[in-house]
């Protein structure tokens, strides 16, 4: 059967484009215009979720969060009401892992597997076919949608059970927002005691300190405000998801926790629309200093 993509927005439509080089899709957004510019890059527009599930034996998803999942998986119209037993639903959000293992109990009463897959690397990566991919599922639903998952990325890592490959997600998103704000927060006090902006930028990815975001996110902001093209609400979301799963487990997370109060405060103050780079700002203002040219 065919291979079905549900959700082409910056992420899900750069993975369903890197995917479609090698593997004919049907795809599926709420947005006709997201559809449509995907229909000259081996894929086909098909007008409802329960329509692409009934034509494809696998559908990945990547959409904002989790409840929009079910939505689009148990909603009117959704994957559930066309797919059937046998197929798989590889879900490439940044989600809850206990919603997901939720949403996989469910489908599995259908006969329908679940498998989360969340990808790091941002758009660039998708764009470059090197993102990681981080995989929760059994054996041997693992080993058949590998070969798929490779066709994205050579970066494909099996994390274990249901639920395990958003877990992992969280680990790295939690500890790349936590990088980031301690960098801006460092460089913001020590441009306010005499340090040129790129210059401690430039010695501190020299230095120790560097992390992917200093190297990455950072070091462009001292040519001015440069975007990441991923939200400030999107990170804000994946840090409130980890400390909650830090929570309800017995996994204190005293760091996590005040980084995502600066997170949420950044969005008071910046607006859910604002790139994740853009915490620099609340820095700036926290510190009365202006770091950013």
């Amino acid at each position: 059967m065919s291979i079905g993509y549900v959700g082409l927005g910056n992420m899900g439509g750069a993975l369903a484009r890197r995917l479609a080089l090698t593997h004919p899709l049907r795809v599926f957004d709420l947005r006709p215009e997201a559809m449509q510019a995907l229909a000259e890059d081996n894929c086909t527009p098909v007008q409802s979720a329960a329509a692409l599930g009934a034509e494809c034996g696998t559908v990945l998803t990547c959409l904002p969060t989790s409840d929009d999942v079910r939505r689009a998986v148990f909603g009117p119209g959704g994957l559930a009401e066309g797919m059937g037993e046998g197929s798989i639903i590889l879900d490439q959000t940044t989600g809850d892992p206990n919603a997901t293992r939720a949403m996989a109990a469910e489908l599995a009463e259908r006969g329908i597997r679940l498998i989360d897959a969340p990808v790091s690397g941002g758009k660039r990566g998708a764009d470059a076919g090197t993102i990681a991919i981080m995989v929760g599922a059994e054996e041997a639903d693992y080993a058949e949608v590998l070969p798929m998952l490779h066709a994205i990325s050579p970066n494909v890592f099996h994390c274990g059970g249901v639920g395990t490959g958003h877990v992992m997600k969280l680990v790295n998103n939690v500890t790349a927002a936590s990088a980031y704000a301690a960098s801006c927060e460092a460089v913001a006090m020590g441009v306010k005691n005499g340090l040129d902006f790129a210059r401690a930028v430039e010695v501190l990815n020299k230095s120790s300190g560097r992390s992917f975001m200093s190297e990455a996110m950072l070091a462009a902001q001292t040519e001015g405000p440069q975007p990441f093209d991923f939200a400030l609400a999107l990170m804000h979301k994946d840090v409130r998801l980890a400390t909650q799963l830090g929570a309800d487990s017995a996994a204190p997370m005293f760091v996590a926790n005040v980084v995502r109060e600066l997170h949420q405060a950044s969005l008071a103050h910046l607006g859910r629309e604002a790139d994740v780079t853009e915490l620099l700002r609340t820095v700036e203002r926290n510190a009365d200093v202006k770091v950013m040219p």
